[in-house]
């Protein structure tokens, strides 16, 4: 026993009194941006450190590095102290890249792509799960500060996404998730081409999307069609929102309307829908400041998930931040946020616990604990945190 509290005497002082790593914190914690940094570069760090970065370039992953990419831009921008630490972060994206050559599914033959079902397959190259990738490289190539843009990180993007935006199918994006691994590809691409069948195409797919999978009384959205109400609820008969679905939705229309022009003739369809979703997701916060994975069904699957929370509170904390949510509505609801990500999903080796393994619904009787993390869970703690800095700051 001795022992134990010797071990937590020393972990208290070397992390700060105030400082709200799990499992340590004595008293309310005042939020400076060094310390927002801090948390991010210990979180940052422990993944890198505990991960390599030669993975292929699956959606998982990809999470992971726009995660990653939003923390380079942040010091960057800020003036971090350690400037060469974080170029080692981004150094770590820029080795997945190279790692999978600058490609998700690398089939050659248009003819052989394939998306309207579920794959891992090199030739699922129109597969949503498979171009999220293409973010990471597109602002990997905008980047560049060597004085010259190496194409190569683009080319594949440019293929894949120019042949989706020209084609004359629009149902591309069947389940919620693709709302995050795709949308901003497209406005990506916009800016990177300046080419406007990018945002046509966004539109179009988008309208597909809110045909199977918007709920209009709720202004959620369901995971995909195999979750619409009546045909599927909740053990209790509710209908069964999933908080990682919905949060990457959210997420998904805050990176779209950081690229979307305000001149675009759609961008007020986008600033209703990502409003809507905002006040819809923060009516059904915990007390404890998390979601639970069956957003309205909390005895579905009882206890906290990180990374549906961290992604809601990204996308608050954005909207927020850039004027399209008012701060007194929303303050409350991201503060607790903020309070969960810190206090109980952050365990104090840097490790982010509490996230739901791959998966696409709430399920009864999953285990979600401390040790439960993974890639995609980190990039979403990474985006709210260094939105959290900008929003004290």
């Amino acid at each position: 026993m001795r022992n134990i509290l010797l071990s937590i005497a020393v972990l208290t002082a070397l992390m700060g009194q105030t400082h709200s790593w799990a499992g340590t914190q004595t008293k309310e914690v005042i939020w400076t941006g060094d310390r927002v940094k801090e948390v991010i570069r210990k979180v940052n760090t422990y993944w890198q450190t505990n991960n390599p970065a030669e993975v292929r370039s699956f959606w998982d992953n990809a999470a992971y590095h726009t995660g990653n990419i939003e923390v380079y831009k942040l010091f960057k921008e800020s003036g971090s102290r350690s400037l060469e630490s974080v170029d080692k972060m981004l150094d770590y994206s820029i080795r997945w890249a190279e790692h999978n050559n600058w490609k998700g599914a690398t089939e050659p033959d248009p003819a052989n792509w394939k998306y309207k079902q579920y794959g891992e397959g090199q030739d699922y190259v129109l597969f949503g799960d498979w171009q999220i990738c293409f973010q990471t490289y597109i602002d990997l190539y905008n980047l560049e500060v060597s004085g010259e843009r190496l194409e190569v990180r683009v080319a594949r993007a440019k293929e894949v996404m120019g042949y989706e935006a020209d084609s004359k199918a629009n149902d591309y994006w069947w389940w919620a998730d693709a709302l995050y691994m795709v949308m901003p590809v497209m406005t990506k691409m916009y800016k990177l081409t300046g080419d406007t069948k990018y945002l046509r195409k966004l539109y179009e797919n988008i309208l597909y999307s809110d045909s199977i999978m918007l709920d209009q009384e709720t202004c959620l959205y369901f995971r995909d069609g195999k979750y619409i109400y009546p045909k599927h609820k909740t053990d209790n008969g509710l209908k069964d929102f999933w908080a990682r679905g919905d949060g990457w939705v959210l997420a998904g229309l805050a990176k779209v309307l950081q690229d979307l022009p305000e001149t675009y003739v759609r961008q007020p369809f986008f600033v209703e829908k990502f409003v809507n979703l905002a006040r819809a997701v923060a009516k059904i916060q915990q007390p404890e400041g998390y979601w639970t994975r069956s957003m309205m069904d909390p005895l579905q699957a009882p206890g906290p998930e990180t990374s549906g929370t961290a992604f809601f509170c990204y996308g608050l904390l954005w909207g927020v931040n850039n004027g399209y949510l008012q701060r007194k509505e929303f303050a409350p609801v991201i503060e607790k946020a903020w309070k969960y990500l810190t206090e109980t999903a952050l365990q104090p080796d840097g490790k982010i616990g509490y996230v739901q393994p791959i998966g696409e619904r709430a399920i009864p009787g999953q285990k979600v604990d401390a040790d439960s993390q993974a890639n995609f869970g980190v990039g979403a703690f990474l985006l709210a945190a260094c939105e959290y800095y900008r929003y004290i700051e």
